[in-house]
């Protein structure tokens, strides 16, 4: 006698086995289509020879590719949230891209309560009514890979976030990942001379490291302790783990009352103050300082650091303190590493191009050049690659111009373990353009990275405070 089937668990083990291969179908035809109508559209826009008809044209083109991009990031969700995060910036990508993809921060789909209960009562083997006083339905927020809700121990009036990682998407995301790689080393080989498939294997790896709940809570408290023993007080607030509420898929932690960054605007006027005044700019320009110094004191002193501020990861508190919240990305860059890029910041800083040829050979970077003034390039890519403020009369990217740096400087070899320096970089520049605050990272960490230098002996004369990032050149 043959054994009952049951249908609908039948369907479900099997939508499960194949979701794989529809996403990555579901990839392919969207990304190939959004290519190749840009690849029509070069040859078609050539014809046209009024340059003011041409921006025209292409202005058009990206507001079409926009809604292509963003319903393929929207429909998919998981990883390509995370891409819309990295390409949506002002001076990353086209305006009319940046207006559709910032919607998308943290806009990924709710795990219904019941399932969050469920994996909560299994993770720490017992039930939620048992553990809290209170567990909001609702959470505050869902992104690609957890969602967080505000919650209260029994007998404790603080509030606590329970961070619930959402079932079944690791494989999902790895599968992502393993697409976005494949249309990278395509694009490197046809349109962008730059090394894009060891970016996206560093991706790969630290988005498996964001599975491991266990490990965002070391990296966290590393974190919040180092920058609070090196400041008289620290430049961002850090949560605390609740160490005893820590597994790999559910992670509890204080509550930090703040607004999302992106909220900043329109709560600066609702309290009656002019966005463009001197009070406006001046709490853009501390929260902004906050966060480099961390960013600064994080990389060049520790080497172990946050990798992903993007706006969805950062509060606003009262008195304009910052709060950096999600530490599933973290990087603890090689000592050869951090002082090399510490060698790179003060030669962007300095405006040095031999200081920066130099400081790429020694960071790994493989470059070949095919201009005449190579190291004027050479120091362009570099601050268009390594600082928030670009070169002049750079106002965004444009790897596919034959006037960019990135045309000129072919980068065929860039060290996996850079990407996180770059990708930070770049998130400050995409907060610095949204608060319209133009500043240099560079120039702000160059005292930071002075004392690096002298620490490991690779320069004398300096005299420097370790409290602090204020330093003065010895007589």
């Amino acid at each position: 006698m043959l054994p009952s089937i049951d249908l609908k668990e039948f369907q479900e083990k099997f939508s499960t086995r194949f979701r794989p291969f529809q996403r990555s179908f579901q990839f392919w035809v969207r990304a190939v289509d959004i290519y190749t109508g840009y690849k029509v559209f070069q040859v078609k826009v050539n014809f046209e020879k009024d340059a003011e008809k041409r921006e025209a044209m292409w202005e058009k083109q990206h507001e079409f590719a926009a809604d292509k991009i963003y319903n393929m990031c929207s429909d998919l969700g998981g990883f390509f949230l995370k891409v819309a995060q990295i390409i949506g910036k002002p001076d990353l990508a086209p305006a009319a891209w940046v207006r559709r993809l910032v919607t998308l921060c943290d806009q990924a789909p709710a795990t219904p309560y019941n399932v969050i209960k469920i994996i909560v009562e299994k993770e720490f083997g017992r039930s939620v009514d048992e553990l809290f006083e209170r567990f909001d339905v609702d959470p505050l927020g869902s992104a690609s890979i957890a969602q967080v809700h505000r919650a209260q121990f029994k007998g404790d009036k603080n509030d606590v976030v329970v961070k619930v990682q959402h079932p079944g998407v690791q494989d999902l995301m790895m599968t992502d990942i393993r697409n976005l790689q494949a249309f990278a080393l395509y694009m490197q080989k046809t349109d962008i001379k730059f090394d894009l498939y060891s970016v996206t294997k560093e991706m790969e790896k630290q988005i498996g490291h964001e599975f491991d709940f266990l490990r965002e809570a070391d990296a966290m408290e590393r974190i919040r302790r180092f920058l609070y023993e090196n400041n008289k007080k620290a430049p961002v607030l850090v949560p605390r783990v609740m160490q005893d509420m820590v597994t790999r898929r559910v992670l509890v932690m204080d509550y930090i009352d703040g607004i999302p960054i992106l909220k900043l605007g329109d709560e600066i006027a609702k309290r009656g103050i002019n966005p463009s005044g001197k009070v406006a700019a001046a709490a853009k320009q501390n929260i902004l300082k906050s966060l480099t110094l961390a960013y600064g004191q994080m990389i060049l002193r520790s080497g172990f650091f946050h990798a992903d501020p993007h706006p969805g990861n950062i509060l606003i508190c009262r008195g304009s303190q910052v709060a950096l919240l999600d530490y599933g990305q973290v990087k603890d860059l090689p000592d050869k590493l951090r002082l090399g890029y510490a060698n790179l910041v003060l030669a962007i800083a300095d405006s040095d191009p031999l200081r920066a040829s130099d400081s790429y050979r020694e960071l790994g970077i493989d470059t070949l050049s095919n201009c005449e003034n190579e190291q004027k390039e050479m120091l362009k890519l570099a601050q268009t690659m390594f600082d928030t403020k670009l070169p002049p009369g750079v106002t965004m990217l444009q790897p596919f111009s034959e006037e960019s740096s990135m045309k000129k400087i072919a980068v065929q070899a860039f060290p996996e373990e850079l990407f996180c320096v770059l990708r930070t970089v770049h998130l400050l520049r995409g907060l610095s353009v949204g608060l319209g605050v133009n500043y240099s990272c560079a120039e702000q960490w160059r005292p930071i990275a002075e004392e690096a230098l002298y620490l490991a002996g690779r320069i004398t004369g300096y005299i420097f405070n370790s409290k602090s990032t204020q330093m003065v050149l010895g007589s």
